[in-house]
């Protein structure tokens, strides 16, 4: 069936959203007494949630209070320290054109995934903007998902998920749905040829005519 929904991820796929986690992160992490990581490492954490970022950071025991330093500092450099990707406006824009549905799915907390999109000016795009909470699980776990789905009165054979890690795979094909993986994220392509996928991309840009390519071969 032809694509009706795209679901996008965050940081490594629609933003470069790495130096505001990082500095963060350090934010956190110099408080509790730790060293912070090389930016490199951060890069290879981030994906999991912000609770596990923090546990593999400071451990299971200083976590809660690591997250709670985190949130502290984050709101006051996700905007400036966050970047759309080459092009991601545009794709954004090309998509919404053709009448497609669009949604965000991270696991990042919903209420830093909005004010990073809506300061960036693309939040109007979005039909619904998913993220963890008290009852939705992080990826993989398919439920941000089934809510865009939802939302979107759309099945899974009509919904398109587009991510950097292999976390966006298990969480597209938890649901059912199709999955494109970009390596402009957390991983190399190299390791994303390794991951369940239904196509790599180079670059983001290239999605519009994957989805075009897609529809035709499925129609």
């Amino acid at each position: 069936m032809p694509v009706r929904l795209v679901v996008f991820d965050l940081d490594g796929t629609l933003i470069d959203g790495y130096a505001a986690i990082e500095d963060a992160l350090a934010h956190a992490m110099t408080r509790l007494g730790f060293v912070p990581p090389a930016s490199r490492e951060v890069r290879r954490m981030v994906g999991h949630g912000l609770e596990v970022l923090l546990e593999q950071a400071v451990g299971p025991a200083l976590a809660p209070e690591g997250v709670r330093l985190f949130r502290e500092r984050y709101p006051e450099v996700a905007v400036a320290k966050s970047e759309l990707l080459p092009g991601a406006a545009d794709v954004l824009a090309t998509l919404h054109g053709r009448g497609l549905l669009l949604a965000l799915a991270s696991n990042k907390p919903r209420d830093f995934s909005r004010m990073i999109v809506e300061a960036k000016g693309v939040a109007g795009y979005f039909l619904a903007i998913e993220g963890p909470g008290p009852e939705t699980p992080p990826k993989p776990h398919p439920a941000m998902l089934e809510s865009a789905m939802r939302k979107a009165g759309v099945g899974p054979d009509a919904t398109l998920a587009v991510g950097d890690m292999e976390v966006d795979s298990e969480f597209a094909r938890a649901a059912g749905c199709r999955v494109v993986l970009i390596p402009s994220g957390s991983r190399t392509r190299a390791e994303l040829e390794e991951v369940p996928r239904d196509g790599i991309l180079e670059d983001l840009r290239e999605l519009p005519d994957w989805i075009a390519g897609s529809d035709a071969a499925s129609g």
